[in-house]
């Protein structure tokens, strides 16, 4: 499973909890889109992020606009990852408009570009291309709080969004582009 998360905007810790932590201790990739704000913050959550009963979980994450210079220093402002066969680019995206974001996915031949900063949780479509924002787990503004998960089917990716609270509230299928 891949768990998606984004905007955590903590000063001290991962701010994870209730199925949003399940679903980060439990992935086989973590994706953070951004917006840590502190180094401790994504020092919580590589520590989480490889706490399988492998302790072999996979960690991606970028820095976002309200990253301190110490998290910037430690990770890029756009990073390429592959897992089951599906490509995601992962951006904060406060740097990035729709055709900025659909030229992105389609410069990096991705399938999925994670992206976050508007804590506005959703997919869609933009071409070949699939924008994803999980939205905040921690800080969700105006919308809820959300984390999306996607798990491998024979057909693409099976997504949902979900609330700390476990709550499933959007279902949704990222097709196999079949790209070579």
């Amino acid at each position: 499973m891949i768990t998606v998360l984004s905007d955590t905007h903590g000063t001290d810790g991962h701010r994870l909890e209730g199925r949003t932590l399940e679903a980060v201790r439990a992935a086989d990739l973590v994706i953070h889109a951004g917006d840590f704000t502190t180094e401790a913050v994504l020092d919580a959550f590589e520590s989480e992020a490889g706490a399988d009963a492998d302790g072999d979980g996979e960690f991606v994450a970028v820095y976002g606009n309200n990253d301190d210079a110490g998290t910037r220093g430690r990770l890029e402002a756009a990073r390429t990852v592959e897992w089951a066969g599906f490509r995601f680019v992962v951006v904060h995206g406060h740097e990035h408009d729709d055709t900025a974001l659909s030229l992105l996915g389609r410069q990096e031949r991705a399938d999925v570009v994670v992206v976050g900063h508007s804590h506005e949780p959703g997919r869609r479509a933009m071409g070949a291309v699939t924008v994803l924002n999980p939205g905040s787990h921690a800080d969700p503004r105006w919308y809820r709080p959300a984390h999306a998960e996607l798990d491998p089917t024979e057909e693409g990716l099976r997504g949902r969004l979900v609330a700390p609270d476990g709550e499933v509230y959007s279902e949704f299928d990222l097709p196999a582009t079949g790209r070579e």
